[in-house]
């Protein structure tokens, strides 16, 4: 008898859920949704408004303009100075005697006329010298320690050499040397300096950017006892107390100090402070210049044709905000005979013409936020999102109309206190690249510590802003 076979069936498992498993799989998927949703929309970042000022650039490297004769030998010979860089001589003043032969040494040694210390007044000079070099060294002009070799040499010769003159004249053994040597005088009164550069006769409107180029600048250093050819330079003389400097500057900068008519000007060399007159010169480069000019003060740097200088400009303080932060925005102009206060909150509103169900003319009562008051010509700035081009305004307890029309701009940030994009006027006082220092405790603008958005083009107006990241400067 055959067996029935039997049919067998699989088991199938239950379905076991796991709680956890679909907790995390569904934050997982949260977590992932609001990844995209950051990536996909725009960041808004707050900034605290805070007040300060702008660290401006005052330092400026500018070239002298002075009024300077370049005077030439007589005759050929050894130069001999007299007169100390940086003294006024007057016309006829003894500055340099000329040796055409060169036996001037040899005849003073053969004369044995002694030896000679310095006195007082003489080693003075030595120590006003190494003073001044050092209070106005800077590292990055090394080529100004040359200038003081050569300076420092000729106060030596010079003093040296008025000791040979006295000895020369109070001695009966040299009788002869008088005749080998010329006296040269000053032919006009002026600051001496034993020095050129090619630049004498340089005025400001003829200052170029190929000036200031001191790479190919290069000064000719006189020094005493040497052999100079009639006709040669050997000094200069400074005529007048008026002198220049001329520095390159933004043309809307130096248009402002212009405008100022002065400027306090510090002297890095020495920190002196003077007063300059300012001029703005366009000169045939297309480059703008400005002129400071002096009238004092001209023999301190008359052995100096570049100077580096520091302009003692008040910078303006206030509220300190970012440039990223401002944004223009327009305006309806309402005639502030057209505007009242009332409503809910006591606030600013209009009264606007209107139309009933059945066709009648009437007027509603239109509450609308100000956002400045020009007082020369008697206007609000009102929102455009509350008032439409056209819309008729009745004039309080008086049938007098006025038809919105008129608009303008004004320049702000978005305040976000109250947790939305709220425009908020700024009056700009000095701007640069980064930021802007706008006016405090104005009746429509901002106040210290409030919250401002960064990038005012991540946001439109009256935007709800939930979340924002903080940042300061």
């Amino acid at each position: 008898m055959a067996r029935k076979k039997k049919k067998v069936k699989k088991y199938r498992k239950p379905l076991n859920l796991n709680i956890g498993m679909l907790i995390f799989g569904a934050v997982f998927i949260y977590v992932i949704i609001c990844v995209i949703a950051y990536f996909q929309s725009s960041h808004i970042v707050r900034y605290e408004v805070q007040e300060g000022s702008l660290a401006t650039n005052n330092i400026y490297r500018g070239i002298v303009i002075r009024d300077e004769s370049v005077i030439t030998a007589e005759t050929a010979g050894y130069v001999n100075y007299f007169a100390r860089e940086g003294e006024r001589v007057a016309k006829d003043d003894l500055v340099y005697i000329i040796d055409e032969t060169g036996r001037l040494n040899e005849e003073l040694a053969d004369s044995s006329l002694g030896e000679n210390s310095l006195s007082d007044r003489e080693l003075a000079e030595f120590r006003n010298e190494i003073v001044n070099f050092m209070h106005g060294y800077d590292s990055s002009h090394f080529e100004t320690t040359y200038d003081f070799k050569y300076s420092l040499k000729n106060t030596v010769l010079k003093l040296a050499n008025a000791n040979m003159l006295q000895n020369i004249n109070n001695s009966d053994t040299t009788t002869g040397i008088a005749n080998i040597v010329n006296y040269c005088y000053a032919p006009i009164t002026g600051i001496v300096s034993y020095w050129t550069d090619g630049y004498e006769a340089l005025t400001a409107d003829a200052v170029t950017e190929a000036v200031f180029d001191e790479k190919n600048y290069e000064k000719n250093q006189f020094i005493g006892n040497e052999l100079r050819a009639a006709g040669d330079s050997v000094y200069k003389l400074s005529t007048n107390e008026n002198w220049s400097l001329v520095i390159a500057i933004d043309a809307q900068r130096g248009a402002e100090m212009e405008e100022e008519g002065y400027v306090k000007v510090r002297f890095l060399k020495n920190q002196y402070e003077s007063w300059g007159k300012t001029r703005l010169l366009n000169n045939s480069d297309g480059k703008t210049y400005l002129e400071i000019s002096f009238t004092n003060s001209m023999v301190t740097f008359v052995s100096d044709r570049f100077l580096d200088v520091e302009l003692i400009i008040n910078d303006e303080t206030g509220l300190k905000i970012p440039n990223s932060s401002i944004v223009e925005k327009e305006f309806f102009l309402i005639d502030d005979e057209f505007v009242s206060v009332g409503g809910s909150q006591g606030g600013y509103g209009v009264i606007r013409q209107c139309y009933l169900e059945d066709g009648t003319i009437s007027s509603e009562y239109v509450e609308a936020d100000v956002y400045s008051y020009d007082e020369t010509e008697g206007v609000y700035y009102m929102d455009t999102s509350v008032l439409n081009a056209g819309d008729i305004l009745y004039k309080q307890d008086s049938q007098d109309t006025y038809t919105v029309s008129k608009r303008a701009t004004l320049i702000g940030v978005y305040n976000m206190n109250k947790g939305y994009a709220d425009f908020k006027q700024i009056n700009i006082l000095y701007q640069n690249d980064e930021y802007s220092i706008v006016k405090a405790n104005t009746t429509y603008g901002l106040n210290v510590y409030d919250y401002i958005v960064l990038d005012a083009a991540s946001v439109s107006d009256d935007q709800f802003i939930n979340e924002a990241k903080k940042t300061t400067e």
